[in-house]
C-alpha cells in the first residue's frame, strides 16, 4: 500500500517554509527531512515522528501512538501516529514541531564528497 497523499497534505503545511525543509520519497512513503535528518514522515496511513528516546519512551505511553516499525526492525527514538489522531490540528501540529525541535539538536551531517572523475591512461 502507497502512502496516503491525504495524510501528507495535512503534515505537509506544518513544516513548509522552514529553512532546510526537503520532502523525499523513501520505504514506500514520504519523508520531510530537516537539515538532512529524517524528521516527520508518512507511511501508508500513519505519521511517523523523529523524537529521540526519552521523548519516544513517554509518548508510547500513550493511546495509540506506536512503536514504529515499517522494516521489520523497530526504529529507535521513532514513533507513529494512529491516524485517529489527524483530526486535532493541533494535536499533529504539536507532535510535528516536537519532531523539528528534536531533530534541530542533531548535529550536521558531514558534507558529501563529490566522485572523483578517474583518469584514464592509454598505455
Amino acid at each position: 500500500m502507497p502512502y496516503d497523499a491525504d495524510v501528507a497534505a495535512l503534515v505537509r503545511p506544518f513544516l513548509e517554509g522552514q529553512s532546510g525543509v526537503e520532502e523525499k520519497r523513501m520505504f514506500g512513503g514520504v519523508v520531510f527531512m530537516l537539515q538532512d535528518h529524517m524528521c516527520v514522515g508518512v507511511w501508508k496511513h500513519w505519521v511517523i515522528l523523529r523524537l529521540g528516546a526519552a521523548a519516544a519512551g513517554e509518548a508510547l505511553a500513550l493511546p495509540t501512538i506506536e512503536e514504529c516499525d515499517i522494516t521489520g526492525r523497530p526504529m529507535a527514538g521513532w514513533v507513529m501516529l494512529d491516524p485517529d489522531r489527524l483530526d486535532d490540528p493541533a494535536e499533529l501540529a504539536a507532535w510535528v514541531e516536537l519532531a523539528a525541535d528534536f531533530v534541530r539538536t542533531l548535529p550536521p551531517k558531514p558534507a558529501k564528497k563529490k566522485a572523483s572523475k578517474s583518469r584514464r591512461t592509454n598505455d
